[in-house]
């Protein structure tokens, strides 16, 4: 009975992976990237050799948008996760569920990178737990294995396969840093905010604000950047301009546009909100 029951739970098990629909994991339409260097080249070499690859950067400077665009450039699926303190091995692995009174088997979305030949990429991995992290590290050496223990199975990732993180070394700390047994295994492309004048290009296309406007936003987040000198712990984001030109798109007055953009989700500091606000009124 008990060689029937795992036989129907491998046939189920293979059905389910079988269904895997590509086209739910491909990037159809061309996400609006605009290269500040040779990161393009670089990430096509990477995964010509296929090397696993870390974006290090800080938030909101175009890591993931630009992950997209390659995935969309190399026309190959991809699949992301978001990393958080409760994402435990099984959750990018896999794990049996019972569904209609059956034990099945259900494919995590590592595993089904693996399967379908694709990009996985792995959001802001440091947030994740260190226990965790160490079920990628097979996949990111000359091996290129996937174990499922769970099965006693040992997968072999395609040459299509490509594993990448995100990474902000802003946030280090004693608890939230990536060990070094897990940062040597990558190939490490550094990402920062654009100039001036390609940031201000991105915000125009992405709001819809007119030039002069969008100048000003970018003028304002590099005066607001400066501040990191003076105990603010993180800038002003790229994301966080084109939120303030959606607003005044919208029709917000750009001061109070500006304020809900880049005060408050900045910092809780009153002293640093107020030079914040200084700044605003200053270049607006």
């Amino acid at each position: 009975m008990a060689k029937k029951n795992a036989a129907r739970r491998a046939d189920r098990s293979d059905s389910i992976e079988s269904t895997y629909r590509i086209e739910e994991y491909t990037v159809t339409e061309k996400p609006y990237y605009l290269p500040i260097r040779n990161e393009v080249e670089v990430f096509e070499a990477a995964y010509k050799n296929r090397l696993p690859v870390m974006l290090k950067g800080p938030t909101g400077c175009g890591k993931t948008r630009f992950i997209q665009y390659m995935a969309w450039k190399l026309k190959k699926p991809l699949i992301t996760v978001a990393c958080h303190d409760d994402l435990t091995s099984s959750d990018l692995v896999g794990r049996y569920l019972i569904k209609g009174g059956e034990t099945e088997w259900v494919d995590g979305p590592l595993t089904k990178a693996v399967k379908t030949g694709g990009i996985c990429y792995l959001d802001e991995i440091v947030e994740a737990r260190k226990d965790t992290t160490v079920v990628i590290h097979p996949l990111t050496d000359d091996r290129r294995i996937m174990p499922i223990e769970k099965r006693g199975e040992l997968i072999k990732a395609p040459d299509d396969f490509v594993l990448v993180i995100s990474y902000n070394p802003g946030y280090q700390s004693v608890l939230k840093d990536l060990k070094h047994s897990t940062r040597q295994r990558f190939v490490s492309m550094e990402f920062d905010f654009p100039p001036k004048d390609l940031e201000t290009e991105i915000i125009t296309h992405e709001t819809g604000i007119k030039k002069d406007v969008a100048t000003d936003l970018v003028t304002l987040g590099e005066k607001i950047r400066n501040l990191k000198e003076h105990g603010l712990e993180e800038g002003v984001s790229t994301r966080l301009l084109i939120y303030a030109g959606m607003l005044i798109k919208s029709g917000i007055d750009p001061r109070e546009a500006c304020e809900v953009a880049m005060v408050n989700p900045v910092t809780d500091d009153s002293e640093m909100q107020k030079a914040i606000k200084e700044l605003i009124s200053t270049v607006l």
